[in-house]
């Protein structure tokens, strides 16, 4: 029997799915097994029927959703009308990649697993389940899992045992093969410019906003720098409701893109075309001719703590034994303890690491740069305005990233950091955005009353709620805020104290610094449990919860359910009962992050 062919499709969200099914790709490709690895969107799901052998890998995001470019597979996927016995001839096996912090864990590699099977395909191993939480990260439910899948696959394929597989420090070929221009000139064709040409900007089209102002928010004395940053988008046919995200991807530090061109011994200024070797897409967003500078600087991700991956690939091209031996390591399962305590405990960036491994980065070749390095990733931020009350105008509250670890100089988020940099009254400053729809829905009646706790930051998309409701003369609303001091990052408080004394908004506040005893919302919300039992028991209300996902939402809940057995005399069985319904109707909703 012939070897078989290896379909890899992915469901990414943060190129977490991405990596791993690229992973997988190589795997394959040592093994002499012919593969392709594409998002799930690009792939014709009605060609599911003729392929043998296919490995989906998903990650889950908001409340349980699947990530954006596999939404419409998804939507395809679960329609009714697909016949029992469709993929009988498919051999597959599901691979997740989840958080167990989330309380639907791993939903969509779930629930796509059980339509696979309803569907007749023959699936090869149990759901893959793996864990950012674990101390090892995914890796330590992906490697057993995909040894697993290997063993199911030669049983299948016989032939498989008589090929010897390439050694893992022998370089795959590159991707794309860089071919430089004589001499400098412009980048062309820059997606930034003719973003306006296109009648709805989105991720490959995105429109290049104004930023019109840039202001902290926090107390100069608060160790927390928040911002308030304000783009103008007329013209741009960018619509926005509650609750949508607006979507950007950030740039790397000059510095870092300096450093990295010494690093490799690239000319920053030299332009290339790409040239594909397989049937590689090329990248979304490059330009042609593009430069070394603008391909750092906005392409690849040069501060993000490498994946293991990055090691697998890096240790191909070392010729120097420690340094080549270490890099074996860091690739191994058994040296993952290793790597962690390297790369992701003190958050080590792919620069950084190439500065500790000097010999091996002396002998990288430029083709390998879009196989080493991952594509930034765009980051999402709940919509902090209302078109109703600032038109033509997009706010977003953004919290700077910052914070030390053993690595002596500080780390830094990204986005954040890029953002928080950006001066417009220093001249003009230009930031390419899309918006997407956002988890959170708001009711659309006019006496449906809304209670919404967002502590810190989270209160970005029920400032936008809120401003919405006021101009359509909704004034049932209730809002929990929570932050450390009333005088260091009470977010809008003048605009709260105007909705209160307007008859618009009921506020209740918890600084949980500013006295002894700490105080936060959910002590709040146990306080209200009379008003909050009347609201949702008698008036049908909508309950919210936005913020980080550590601790909060799990507090904030129990406090919910405290009040229904208080105020409603239900059992904790019921009160259970009572906030699942309430969240199947859609009537409690939660827009969380770590």
């Amino acid at each position: 029997m012939a070897l078989p062919s290896l379909l890899v499709l992915y469901g990414s969200q943060t190129g977490t799915a991405h990596d791993t099914a690229q992973r997988i790709g190589r795997q394959a490709q040592r093994k002499h097994i012919q593969n392709r690895v594409a998002p799930l969107d690009g792939y014709n799901v009605a060609n599911l029927i003729s392929e043998s052998l296919v490995i989906f890998v998903c990650s889950t995001t908001g409340q349980g959703d699947p990530p954006d470019n596999m939404k419409n597979f998804w939507r395809f996927l679960f329609r009714k009308s697909l016949p029992a016995g469709s993929l009988c001839q498919l051999d597959c096996a599901v691979l997740g990649l989840g958080d167990s912090s989330y309380p639907k864990f791993n939903f969509v590699a779930k629930k796509l697993h059980k339509r696979l099977q309803q569907l007749g395909a023959s699936l090869l191993s149990s759901v893959g389940l793996a864990d950012d939480q674990h101390d090892l990260g995914a890796d330590a439910v992906i490697d057993p899992w995909l040894a697993s899948f290997w063993d199911q696959v030669s049983a299948l394929y016989p032939s498989m045992n008589t090929v010897t597989p390439l050694p893992e420090d022998q370089p795959l070929p590159p991707r794309y093969t860089f071919h430089f221009l004589e001499g400098v000139g412009e980048t062309s064709g820059d997606t930034e410019r003719n973003s306006k040409e296109q009648r709805v900007p989105s991720e490959s089209h995105p429109f290049p906003a104004r930023m019109t102002s840039n202001q902290r928010v926090s107390h100069p004395s608060h160790f927390q720098e928040v911002r308030l940053i304000e783009f103008d988008i007329s013209d741009s046919n960018i619509e926005f409701t509650a609750g949508d995200v607006v979507s950007m991807r950030p740039c790397n530090n000059p510095e870092d893109v300096e450093q990295f061109c010494q690093q490799l011994r690239l000319d920053p200024d030299s332009r290339f075309i790409l040239k594909a070797n397989d049937s590689t897409a090329a990248p979304a967003g490059l330009p042609e001719p593009c430069s070394l500078r603008h391909l750092v600087e906005g392409h690849l991700d040069v501060a993000a703590v490498p994946r293991r991956s990055f090691f697998e690939t890096l240790q191909c091209f070392s010729t120097n034994e420690l340094e080549k031996e270490k890099l074996a390591e860091f690739s191994s399962a058994e040296g993952q303890d290793e790597l962690h305590a390297y790369c992701s405990r003190p958050r080590r960036t792919a620069l950084e690491v190439l500065c500790d491994f000097p010999h091996t980065t002396a002998e990288l070749k430029v083709d390998y740069l879009l196989d080493l390095f991952p594509q930034i990733q765009p980051r999402s931020f709940s919509i902090a305005s209302s078109p109703l009350a600032h038109p033509g105008k997009l706010q977003i509250l953004v919290a700077v990233v910052g914070y030390k670890t053993q690595i002596q100089k500080p780390r830094r988020g990204l986005c954040s950091t890029w953002l928080g940099s950006l001066d417009p009254s220093q001249g003009e400053v230009r930031v390419p955005l899309w918006v997407k729809k956002g988890t959170l829905r708001f009711p659309a009646d006019q006496d449906t009353p809304v209670i919404m706790v967002g502590p810190g930051t989270g209160v970005a998309p029920f400032r936008s709620a809120l401003q919405e409701r006021i101009a359509q003369g909704k004034a049932a609303n209730v809002l929990f805020f929570g932050c450390r001091s009333q005088f260091k990052d009470f977010y809008f408080s003048a605009e709260w104290r105007d909705r209160v004394e307007e008859g618009q908004l009921k506020l209740f506040t918890a600084f949980s610094r500013d006295q002894e005893d700490k105080i936060y919302v959910q002590h709040r919300v146990q306080e209200q449990s009379k008003l909050l039992w009347d609201l949702i028991a008698n008036r049908n209300a909508y309950f919210y919860i936005a913020g980080n996902a550590k601790d909060m939402p799990a507090s904030v809940c129990d406090a919910l359910k405290a009040t229904f057995q208080l105020e409603g005399g239900l059992s904790l069985e019921e009160s259970d009962q009572m906030l699942v319904a309430m969240e199947m109707a859609g009537r409690f909703q939660s827009e969380t992050w770590s």
